[in-house]
């Protein structure tokens, strides 16, 4: 994946023991012993660059597993890798380390990514920069035992396919950490993240996987870009994925022929860019699509959905090109999360965990005016702790305040959202975040603005013989409408609450 601001054969039991031994003394790191990730696991990309905290993203979009992105070195042929080539956020627990302790105290965990776009192209992915092996399986186990983590990604596009030294050198090296990790009784898991054709790998990203088979490393998932594929076509995303993904299964019945079709689906992973991709709108990756893909992975059996990235899961610039920070559709904060967070599987319940509601869910108030909510928290398991409250999803024109802005669990607060009259109106859904250091939960308050100045019907009439996908929006019998999903012949207001058919207020 680019980072857009920046541009972006097995051994014996005895031999296996002898190389775990040389590699822990290279670092001089204990082996821990990392949960193990759920064998079906929804973890989106998290910038770490933008000075955001990972542990409030994951909390706020309900993501309890993120795939961090990225650590490479910060010169070409240097040995030490850091996040994002940054000499300030070395591979230690004071970077992002407090954060990643918070996910995995609230049940879910993080999975460092090495490589990406910017350090495939400058030389500066850990196996292209560094030619010793054993210094760069030490840079990955050092990452392991820092944050006590169960799974590597290797992130290889560009110019890092085409590096056969590099290619040979990571697998040699994640050969070498695997018999470490083995040699320690730690589960380990590596995955790759390629490119994609929508019919499967290129011949390079294969040649990837093929070299991993020579050198004896295991790859436990390899996990598609199904997006850019700069082909000049007009792309059914949804398809496409399912199309790329029963190529890759292909690819991997026969670079692994003794596995069963469901441990070859188990193999696989799909990362997709909501919204509007890097190649341009016609590669748009809808609401529509996220949930057809949801229901064709869970069907499969895959390992993994992601999206390139958390940050970008809001509908702040529609109408836009790609960004990092949104989606360039319309849609609602955290709406790509909430349709892929149920994919995760096997999550453990915190010990201490608490309820988050808010009394009354709901309230109509006129555009200028003012109406409060009391948001309440309860202890469901094991002790008190403090619950920090945000709030996300008020649209403009509404401002959005919490009296405290945190509590202990047990304790209420006071939400008070304030209108203008400039606001448009419709009914939104404002999303309450409570977090705490080993749970997170949300509560959803329906708020209908009436008597703005932005009610005018400015959307076509709706048509009963038209498709609708998600987002598109009408008006019909005096109120505008958007439509959730891919409709036709649906009438907006006959659908009811939970339809199609979200009714926008008045015009």
């Amino acid at each position: 994946m680019r980072r857009m601001r920046s541009l972006r054969a097995a051994l014996t039991a005895a031999a296996t023991a002898v190389s775990a031994l040389a590699l822990t003394a290279v670092s001089g790191a204990p082996a821990q012993a990392a949960t193990p990730l759920p064998a079906h696991v929804f973890a989106p990309y998290f910038e770490s660059w933008t000075g955001e905290s990972p542990a409030a993203l994951s909390a706020q979009s309900g993501a309890k597993h993120l795939t961090m992105a990225f650590l490479q070195t910060a010169t070409k042929g240097s040995c030490t890798a850091y996040w994002n080539g940054d000499t300030s956020l070395p591979i230690a627990s004071a970077s992002f380390g407090a954060d990643i302790k918070t996910i995995q105290g609230r049940g879910g965990d993080v999975i460092p990514s090495l490589g990406g776009y910017t350090a495939d192209t400058t030389g500066t992915e850990i196996a292209d920069s560094c030619s010793d092996v054993d210094q760069v399986a030490a840079v990955y186990q050092k990452v392991i035992t820092t944050y006590d983590i169960p799974r590597l990604d290797m992130d290889i596009e560009v110019d890092a396919l085409e590096n056969s030294a590099g290619i040979d050198r990571r697998n040699k090296a994640i050969k070498k950490v695997q018999d470490w990790a083995a040699a320690s009784g730690r589960k380990l898991e590596i995955s790759y993240t390629l490119p994609t054709t929508t019919q499967g790998l290129a011949p390079s990203g294969l040649a990837v996987l093929k070299s991993a088979v020579t050198n004896g490393a295991k790859v436990d998932v390899v996990n598609l870009m199904t997006f850019d594929y700069y082909d000049n076509a007009v792309h059914d995303m949804a398809q496409d994925t399912r199309t790329a993904a029963q190529g890759l299964y292909n690819q991997l019945a026969k670079l692994y022929p003794g596995r069963t079709p469901a441990q070859l689906w188990g193999m696989i992973g799909v990362t997709e860019m909501p919204g509007v991709d890097d190649f341009g709108p016609a590669e748009t990756f809808t609401l529509a699509n996220a949930r057809q893909v949801y229901d064709w992975a869970v069907s499969k059996g895959i390992n993994m959905i992601s999206f390139w990235a958390l940050q970008r899961d809001n509908g702040s610039c529609p109408g836009g090109a790609a960004a990092d920070n949104c989606s360039g559709i319309e849609q609602n904060t955290w709406d790509f999360s909430r349709i892929f967070a149920p994919f995760t599987s096997g999550s453990t319940a915190p010990s201490d965990d608490f309820s988050l509601s808010a009394a009354p869910a709901a309230a109509t108030v006129a555009a200028g005016s003012s109406v409060s909510t009391t948001v309440k928290t309860a202890v469901t398991a094991g002790s008190a702790r403090t619950v920090n409250l945000t709030v996300s999803g008020a649209p403009a024109g509404v401002t959005a305040s919490l009296s405290p802005a945190s509590v202990t669990a047990g304790g209420t607060a006071a939400l008070t959202l304030t209108t203008t009259t400039a606001v448009v109106n419709g009914t939104y859904e404002i999303t309450v975040n409570g977090a705490s250091p080993s749970a997170a939960h949300s509560a959803t308050y329906s708020l209908t603005v009436t008597g703005g100045n932005g009610n005018q019907c400015t959307a076509a009439p709706w048509a009963s013989g038209t498709v609708y996908t998600g987002n598109q929006q009408v008006s019909h019998n005096g109120h505008n409408w958007k439509a959730k999903w891919w409709t036709t012949g649906e009438e907006p207001g006959t659908t009811g609450e939970w339809g199609v058919w979200q009714d926008l207020g008045a015009c």
